[in-house]
């Protein structure tokens, strides 16, 4: 009998067990996919470690209406109250396998929101919106004597006037003017020097104010947060229908933008960034296989405190007759660590950077004790986020006088957040005599590798990739074709808040395509740093084997650098646009040292070849 129980409570927990790791299997039925939501959000709530979901291909609706309410803080973006159908909160071992369906969501969800979770997969799907969180129209007419412009408005971005005002309304959201930029229809990319014409001039000061420079404030604040900037500031553009559809623009100041060109709107800065695609956060081991993302109300990737992120063949494109993508980047990481790699993706069309990844910087308010900070959030798009955790190494920064920290030898014990803006920072060992109000910390810890290899990235707002991290880099066998720099590497201390001096970074074998047609006079690999002093920001950087096809001069800005070499690579001379700026020379150098330029292929127009105000120590142009 005793062999007999124990073999029967064997054969039940084993069938518990088959039954609790079994996939999750999704149909295609009309009862599922007309609106997919509480029936996905019911299978993964009450998950029994199963393995996977996955669905039956075909096309699934995603509505609000059932979704799992949750407030979340979005980095860079505006933190919102969401409905997800995909809570991946706690789970291990998981994938969500779309089998070629694709998923069309409405409103603002939150496609996948992966938490506290390791080993997670998602492949095999095709996300879009139903309808954008941006807008779009073609300009169609000028008046040059007024100063006025027509944009045509299909029957998919219906619009709204309100006291001259235009307010693009949606499924469940709804966006005013706000940012705006041109596309080339033609090229299905931003227009030519799109900075002569756009943003439309939406705003101007106002005109009455009274007492405003009387209010005083105890702490700090941000002059860039959601309401303070709306202080001094009144509507400067003003919109009338002209016919159903057609809408006419008063007051811009700019030139007009071209007839033909795509206007596209996405509302107010601060605003407009609301439904990210996917949001990963203090997740280990994520990876993205075989994924099309045709929009986000928002940045396509969004990865926070995560380690180890593999993205192979994702594509970031918009649908149908769309001119944009994703109305932020296409993919960001913030404080992360261990291996980012992507690879074999397309990122085009997205109205911000292909890819950003950086650490933050929090500025010190107060010493509670021998052990213990007060620290601020800076910009208010960093609100919540939470710099590291428990044995991390924490560097003090005096930024205004170096970008490496005064001192390393802080580990966390602890951090408490009061609100999404105050947080209390505990440390191992003391804290040194040397600190003072408005020292910034740095996370040494959360900085991760980097592999961006056979990728295209194009077609898109702003730049190609931004890279901030002291960790090995490598920038291999990609293409490039940004309206802005392809490369910045950067320290953006004032406005972002944004950590991590680049190091050790290898940017070999890439296609440089035109790039730089926006309007600004930059270089199309770019080393600059916020602050205006002498101090090295950069390292070991090595530029070698690539090809840059150039209408316009520059190819690189060397800013605060020590150790850059720049070998055989080859600049060919292009006509695809006129010259913006024949002035300049191909290669500006500031406070730097030890710059190496070798076997290196010239063919471009022009005529000088280094600009450098006296500051660079050790260039050696061969």
């Amino acid at each position: 009998m005793k062999k007999l129980f124990i073999f029967f409570s064997l054969l039940i927990s084993s069938l518990v067990f088959a039954k609790s790791s079994e996939n999750i299997k999704i149909a295609n039925t009309s009862e599922i996919t007309e609106d997919a939501t509480p029936y996905v959000l019911h299978k993964i709530l009450e998950n029994n470690n199963a393995k996977s979901i996955v669905f039956e291909k075909g096309t699934y609706h995603f509505y609000p209406d059932k979704g799992l309410s949750k407030f979340v803080y979005l980095s860079n973006h505006k933190d919102v109250f969401v409905k997800l159908a995909f809570p991946i909160e706690g789970f291990k071992d998981f994938t969500i396998d779309g089998q070629g369906s694709t998923f069309i969501f409405h409103g603002k969800m939150i496609p996948f929101l992966v938490q506290d979770s390791e080993n997670i997969k998602i492949k095999n799907v095709t996300v879009d919106w139903a309808m954008a969180f941006h807008s779009e129209g073609e300009v169609i007419a000028h008046n040059d004597k007024e100063h006025t412009f027509d944009v045509r408005f299909g029957d998919e971005y219906p619009y709204d006037i309100r006291n001259e005002q235009i307010y693009f309304v949606k499924e469940y959201y709804e966006h005013d003017l706000g940012q705006t930029i041109n596309y080339d229809k033609e090229r299905k990319s931003i227009a030519y020097n799109d900075k002569a014409s756009t943003p439309i001039s939406t705003t101007a000061r106002s005109s009455k104010k009274h007492n405003i420079d009387k209010i005083k404030y105890k702490y700090k604040v941000d002059k860039h947060g959601l309401t303070l900037r709306k202080v001094g500031v009144e509507n400067r553009i003003r919109v009338k229908e002209i016919e159903p559809g057609v809408v006419r623009f008063y007051n811009h100041k700019k030139a007009l933008p071209p007839i033909g060109t795509i206007l596209s709107t996405k509302g107010q800065q601060g605003e407009n960034r609301v439904a990210p695609g996917i949001r990963v956060t203090y997740t280990k081991n994520f990876d993205i296989e075989n994924v099309t993302l045709h929009h986000a109300g928002g940045m396509g990737l969004l990865v926070e405190n995560s380690e180890n992120l593999t993205i192979d063949k994702f594509t970031i494109t918009p649908s149908g007759d769309r001119m944009v993508s994703t109305t932020a980047d296409a993919t960001h990481f913030v404080g992360c660590r261990g291996l980012i790699k992507i690879t074999n993706s397309l990122l085009e069309n997205q109205l911000d950077d292909c890819v950003n990844i950086h650490g933050t910087y929090q500025e010190v308010v107060e010493q509670l004790g021998p052990k213990k900070l007060g620290i601020r959030m800076g910009h208010h798009q960093q609100e919540g986020f939470i710099i590291g955790r428990k044995g991390d190494q924490i560097g003090l920064v005096k930024i205004d006088k170096s970008f490496s920290p005064y001192h390393e030898g802080l580990t966390i014990e602890s951090i408490q957040r009061i609100n999404e803006r105050y947080q209390i920072m505990t440390f191992k060992e003391d804290i040194p005599s040397g600190i003072e109000v408005g020292d910034y910390i740095e996370n040494l810890t959360a900085y991760p590798e980097v592999i961006l290899e056979k990728n295209v990235f194009r077609g898109n707002r702003a730049r190609g990739i931004l890279l901030s991290t002291p960790k090995n880099t490598l920038v291999k066998d990609n293409y490039f074709q940004s309206e802005m720099e392809a490369i910045l590497v950067p320290v953006e201390s004032t406005k972002w808040y944004e950590s991590g001096s680049q190091a050790n970074l290898t940017v070999v074998g890439n296609t440089f395509d035109n790039c730089n047609y926006g309007g600004l006079s930059r270089g199309i690999i770019r080393f600059h740093t916020d602050e205006d002093n002498t101090s090295i920001a950069f390292h070991n950087i090595l530029i070698k084997d690539n090809t840059f096809k150039l209408f316009d001069n520059m190819v690189m800005e060397v800013h605060n650098t020590d150790g850059l070499t720049f070998e055989n690579n080859k600049m060919l001379s292009s006509d695809l646009f006129p010259q913006l700026f024949p002035e300049n020379p191909a290669f500006v150098i500031k406070h730097s040292k030890n710059i190496v330029f070798k076997n290196n292929d010239y063919k471009g127009k022009a005529t000088k070849m280094i600009e450098s105000d006296g500051s660079a120590v050790n260039v050696d142009f061969q």
